[in-house]
């Protein structure tokens, strides 16, 4: 009877297993761009020179660092603004000047107030559902007497960031606007513990029920130590952990557009430098919504006034770039909504 029972039980687990395997099959073949042509068309308008325009520009040392609250980052922040409004690209109709003012008392240690940016391109099949594309401005301004310019931590990000809102909109001009609203959000205070993000989360433009994802970027235009002999990656962080489904979309978009080497390392929950929890979209996941965080490692000028724009790898930054835009654009064009649900256990 025992041999019986446990050979029962067996073949129960064998068929749930089978059946779970085409679970996630069907899943990732239901995976693909109908519209491949154009988004290799808006894609392209992605180039390293254009990011290298923006990353010298904010991480220049006339900002000072760009510390939150401070002189420079409000200035920074002036000239993200401008690239919105030059672009006739819009602002939430309840904050018309594009600045989502963050309070002195919402920020640790005495900090001046500060404030998001936000800009967004409405959806015109589902303009109530939200994709987020994120990067923080912010930097750790002058310690001792020296500018930490922060071109990589996270001039990187935010180039990024102008120059995909720069594709969709152009996308969106010639006809082709994304069936989704797409947010362009830069967060203030992440250098001094998440607080623009965690702002924003707890005081959000838009419904987060709505949102479909958060893609974050928070250093992407460097290399780390462990991919010297292989500079070709991004580590991808965070997601598998709300939707198998979103995992899949960026793995689509990466082998039809871009082919980086996706290294999940640092998404094991046993890795301890716990990186899903240390950057921005971390407040949104707290909030239900699946998030990703793609992010370039540490490397020796992580967190020193040695991070300087002429480090950066702009051929790679553009690359990741452009996988970060085709995995917004399949979010934002899909049939159906991105499920918020997992497939494994």
């Amino acid at each position: 009877m025992k041999v019986l029972i446990a050979s029962a039980l067996l073949f129960v687990g064998s068929c749930a297993t089978i059946r779970h395997s085409e679970k996630i099959n069907n899943l990732k073949n239901s995976i693909s761009y109908s519209d491949e042509s154009i988004v290799h068309k808006y894609l392209n308008t992605i180039t390293s020179e254009e990011l290298k325009v923006h990353l010298v520009e904010v991480s220049s040392d006339k900002y000072n660092g760009r510390m939150t609250g401070e002189e420079g980052h409000n200035l920074v922040c002036n000239y993200i603004r401008n690239h919105y409004k030059n672009n006739h690209i819009i602002a939430p109709e309840s904050y018309p000047d594009y600045f989502q003012k963050v309070p002195r008392t919402a920020l640790p240690n005495n900090l001046n107030a500060s404030q998001n940016v936000i800009a967004f391109i409405e959806g015109a099949e589902f303009p109530e559902e939200y994709v987020y594309i994120m990067a923080h401005s912010d930097h750790e301004g002058i310690v001792n007497g020296e500018i930490f310019n922060g071109a990589d931590d996270n001039g990187s990000g935010t180039s990024a960031l102008l120059e995909i809102s720069e594709a969709f909109n152009q996308a969106t001009k010639e006809g082709h606007r994304p069936k989704r609203s797409v947010v362009f959000l830069h967060v203030t205070g992440e250098e001094v513990g998440l607080y623009g993000s965690k702002f924003y989360s707890e005081n959000p433009i838009f419904p987060l029920e709505n949102a479909i994802a958060t893609l974050n970027m928070d250093m992407i235009g460097r290399v780390d130590n462990r991919h010297k002999d292989d500079e070709n990656y991004i580590y991808i962080i965070g997601s598998d952990r709300k939707s198998s489904e979103l995992h899949y979309i960026t793995q689509k978009a990466n082998s039809t557009f871009t082919n980086i080497n996706l290294d999940y390392k640092y998404n094991d929950e046993s890795d301890s430098n716990h990186y899903y929890y240390r950057s921005d979209h971390y407040n949104f996941a707290l909030k239900d919504v699946p998030v990703i965080f793609f992010f370039n490692g540490e490397h020796e000028d992580y967190t020193k006034p040695t991070d300087t724009a002429d480090k950066i790898n702009y051929p790679l930054l553009e690359k990741r770039a452009k996988l970060v835009f085709a995995t917004a654009w399949y979010l934002a064009n899909s049939k159906t909504r991105l499920k918020n649900e997992i497939l494994w256990c």
